[in-house]
This record gives C-alpha cells, sequence and structure tokens, in this order.
C-alpha cells in the first residue's frame, strides 16, 4: 500500500514513454526514475531529518523530488511558495525539517532562501548520471507519506499528516469510480503543494500510467493552447479559472472537444460560470468535493450523473453522514447540517497537535468537516456553506453562496463574497463585496434590484463594496475572513 510503488512500476514498465510534459520539457519514466534515485543520494548524504520540505513549481520536477523522499523512507513536506516570509518560515521551522528541495528560480520568485541547514537546487545536482544500486524502501501503510499545511486561514497553519494508506487508497477510489482509459491525458495548473494538485493532478495520472501535462502558472491563452496540443481527456480547475477561460476570446469548442472529465473543486461553482461555460464550449463542469484532512476527494459528480450544483456521491470506501451539529443526531435527505466523513483516505491528524486531532473527529471516529451540506433522496450531496460563515439574520440561518450565486447573474459582477455585518435589530446583515467585470464600474441599485427579484427579502445584501480582486489564496479560492465589514454606524 506505498504511495510510490505503483509509480515506480508504472515507470519502469514504459521507460521510454513520455510520462510528464511541462513548461521547459518533457519527462520521460526512466529519466524520472533515474533522476529520483540520484536525488535520493544526495537527500540522503545530506540530511538527517525524516521530513524533507519539497519547494518547487507545478511540473515534472514535483513527483521526482516526491520519489526521491519515498524511496529513502521520508515522509514529504510540499511547501506553499506563496505564503508570506514569516508564514513560510514557520511552517518551515515546524515541520522539523533540515533540507529542503528546490531550484534557484523558485527561490528567486518566493524573494529570499529560506532559513534551512541543507538547500539542494536541482540545477546543481547531478540527476542524469548513474545512480546509487538501491531497491526504494517500501512504505508500511500507516507511515507518513506527506504533511500538507492548510492555509491557515485563521490562526497559524497546520500540518495535516497523510499516511501511504490515505493517499494510495484516495486515489485508487477516484480511478474506481470514474475507470481512465489508458490513452487519457490530464491537465492542469493547480500547485502541488496543495491536497488537489499533489493527489488528482500528480500521483493518480502517474498511478496508471497515464500522461499528464503541467503548466506553472494560470494563463488563460496558455491553457487553451495546451488543450490543442495535448487534447486531454481530463482538466482540472478551479472555477475562477474557467471563469477566465471564458474571456478568451479565439477559443471555440473544438479546443475542448477532447475533455471528458471537467473537475471544478477547491469552492463552489457559479451557476452563471457553469452554464455560460456549456453554452460556449458544450462542456459541463462537474464538482468535487474533499479536504486536505481527506487526502483530498470524497465526492465527485461523475458526468453521467450530473445535477447543478452537486458534488456527487460519496466515493467508494468513504463514509458520510450529515449530522445537526449541536445535537450530532443523523439527519434525513433534505436537511441541511454538518458533513462528517470517514474512510481510509482520512487524514492521521494534525503534526504535533493532539487536542486539534482529538477535536477533529467526533465520539463516532468521522472527520468535523465544518461544511454544512445535506443529501437529496438519491445520495447525491449538496454543500451549502460553511458552519462558521453562517449568517444568523433575524433568526433565519443565510449561506453567503445563496447570494452570491445571485449577485454572480448581474453582467457588471465577475465574482463576489458576502459575509456578516452586526446590526442591532436582525443580529446580522449580508454586506456584499464584488469583484467587477473589465470596464463595468458599479450600479449598487441595479445589483441589489437583482437581488431582491431573486432572494427572500432578509437575505438582500445592505450594501454593494467594490473591490479591485477579492482576496483569494494560493489555489484562488475566496477568503472571506480577510473581509471586514464596514461598522454600523459607517456611511456606506
Amino acid at each position: 500500500m506505498s504511495v510510490h510503488w505503483p509509480i515506480i512500476r508504472r515507470l519502469a514498465l514504459s521507460p521510454s514513454g513520455v510520462a510528464v510534459i511541462d513548461d521547459h520539457r518533457s519527462y520521460r519514466g526512466a529519466e524520472i526514475l533515474v533522476a529520483a534515485a540520484n536525488l535520493a543520494d544526495a537527500i540522503e548524504a545530506k540530511s538527517g531529518t525524516q521530513n524533507v520540505g519539497i519547494m518547487l513549481p507545478t511540473s515534472g520536477a514535483f513527483p521526482i523530488a516526491a520519489l526521491a523522499c519515498w524511496m529513502l523512507g521520508r515522509t514529504v513536506v510540499p511547501l506553499n511558495y506563496l505564503l508570506s516570509r514569516d508564514e513560510l518560515t514557520y511552517v518551515v521551522n515546524d515541520c522539523e525539517t533540515d533540507t529542503i528541495v528546490s531550484a534557484q528560480p523558485m527561490i528567486d520568485f518566493v524573494g529570499f532562501e529560506p532559513s534551512v541547514k541543507n538547500l539542494l537546487r536541482l540545477e546543481r545536482t547531478a540527476l542524469r548520471r548513474v545512480p546509487s544500486p538501491r531497491w526504494p524502501r517500501r512504505g508500511e501503510p500507516d507511515d507518513l507519506a506527506v504533511i500538507l499545511y492548510t492555509s491557515g486561514t485563521s490562526g497559524r497553519p497546520k500540518g495535516v499528516m497523510l499516511t501511504h494508506r490515505n493517499l494510495h487508497s484516495n486515489v485508487r477510489q477516484v480511478e474506481e469510480w470514474v475507470h481512465f482509459k489508458p490513452t487519457d491525458v490530464f491537465c492542469g495548473v493547480l500547485p502541488q503543494f496543495h491536497s488537489f494538485g499533489l493527489t488528482v493532478l500528480t500521483l493518480l495520472p502517474l498511478s496508471f500510467g497515464l500522461k499528464v501535462v503541467y503548466t506553472a502558472r494560470f494563463v488563460p491563452n496558455r491553457i487553451v493552447q495546451l488543450l490543442r496540443e495535448h487534447r486531454p481527456a481530463m482538466f482540472v480547475a478551479i472555477p475562477s479559472m474557467y471563469n477566465a477561460l471564458l474571456q478568451v476570446k479565439n477559443a471555440e469548442p473544438a479546443d475542448f472537444a477532447s475533455i471528458r472529465f471537467a473537475v471544478s473543486g477547491g469552492e463552489p461553482l457559479p451557476t452563471d460560470v457553469a452554464r455560460r461555460f456549456h453554452d460556449r464550449f458544450g462542456v459541463t463542469i462537474a464538482e468535487g468535493y474533499g479536504l486536505t484532512e481527506t487526502a483530498p476527494v470524497t465526492n465527485w459528480c461523475r458526468p453521467q450523473d450530473y445535477r447543478p450544483h452537486s458534488v456527487g456521491m460519496p466515493l467508494p470506501g468513504v463514509i458520510e453522514r450529515v449530522v445537526d451539529p449541536v445535537t450530532e443526531t443523523e439527519l434525513p435527505p433534505g436537511y441541511d447540517g454538518e458533513l462528517r466523513i470517514a474512510g481510509p483516505n482520512v487524514m492521521r491528524g494534525y503534526f504535533k497537535l493532539p487536542r486539534q486531532t482529538r477535536d477533529a473527529f467526533d465520539r463516532l471516529g468521522y472527520l468535523r468537516t465544518g461544511d454544512m451540506a445535506r443529501f437529496d433522496d438519491d445520495g447525491h450531496l449538496y454543500i451549502t456553506g460553511r458552519i462558521k460563515e453562517m449568517l444568523i439574520v433575524g433568526g433565519e440561518n443565510v449561506f453567503p453562496r445563496e447570494i452570491e450565486e445571485v449577485l454572480n447573474q448581474h453582467p457588471s459582477v465577475r465574482d463576489s463574497a458576502v459575509i456578516g455585518q452586526p446590526d442591532p435589530m436582525r443580529g446580522e446583515v449580508p454586506i456584499a463585496f464584488v469583484e467587477l467585470e473589465d470596464g463595468a464600474s458599479l450600479d449598487e441599485k441595479s445589483i441589489l434590484s437583482l437581488c431582491r427579484d431573486k432572494l427572500a427579502g432578509y437575505k438582500v445584501p445592505k450594501c454593494v463594496i467594490p473591490l479591485e480582486a477579492l482576496p483569494r489564496n494560493a489555489t484562488g479560492k475566496i477568503m472571506r475572513r480577510q473581509l471586514k465589514a464596514p461598522s454600523a454606524s459607517a456611511d456606506v
């Protein structure tokens, strides 16, 4: 059940076949194995810690570095190079590594050298010579494979401990759910320090011998060019990326014709984006769901099961309950409650945080997701919001997503985010922040009129505040907690 052995076998069985293509080159199976073995020699010679940091852009270099660590029986710590200096320094110190694998262009991008004993730059490491003879370690199922640090939206980032069993199980669960063809090609830009990019864009295709095409930066025209050139069956992105692809003027339905699986995750997919993408390109975007703590995929709405707003049914082996967050009573279909998850893909816990680990699980051993959700009568899951982001307006529960769906229908609104403002009469009232389309100006009266037409009165935002750009994390997810409502007495 080692996560790396299926990858090694596939690469060894097709040594001359192209496994990975990135912005700089293509990598054949034998080249990846030889480079990983040489890098393992370098890590073994320098590093004395169990955990090894990897700070690399989305590319073929990342799986090489990860395989090198797993060949040695080490734990991979993918580092988020988009963090601030203080945040990245905290993660490096917290994970207790003495070694980071990186490259000079990456260090130049970050703007500083991480303070660590050994900084192994790939361009200074001999990766093509004959490596030392070694038999790769076979990780035990419960050995730690990776520590993935959460984005730290509240407090310090937490290290999510995922075992070989967790990652191996999730890769198998996804493949069993959709059954890829041997000729399928994957394409994506998501960072490999994120669980979505790690599992779905890296471990999954390499474990089944499927070619994967990476690009390190999301440039819409570049993505369309890659689709034309490589004809992928699987394209993985987040909602804002699909929205940006709609702005590519010369993109045509033929460019997307090869795609069987257009997957969206990370945050809810706006109805308007899904509709316009289908109308223009003939592609139905299917939503998936998961958490870093679940390795990450737990649900995926397959094309044949498509239902608007549904993230699909649970993957094989994933057990889900929707419960009343106060009484913990399991709720029937159609009722909103907190989603709880169990399965072989659920994390061991948080690194060096025993109390937070205990708090993350309920008395039955299910992971508390913090997400509000409901099942329909056929077992399809719908995510309705975050418990902590839920507003209580005059005693009524209001979820930001419902209001944002309406805001995003306005022709001048590119994207939106809703938070609560304290109100002495109603407890809270919704406040809307909007990112406008290029060249558009704020027409608050028109936007609020649309909301009144489509929402109950208590859900209509008190005001609409324009921003040049909504705050987002490394994967493009809107960070509502970074938005600040004006004081109730302010003139808005």
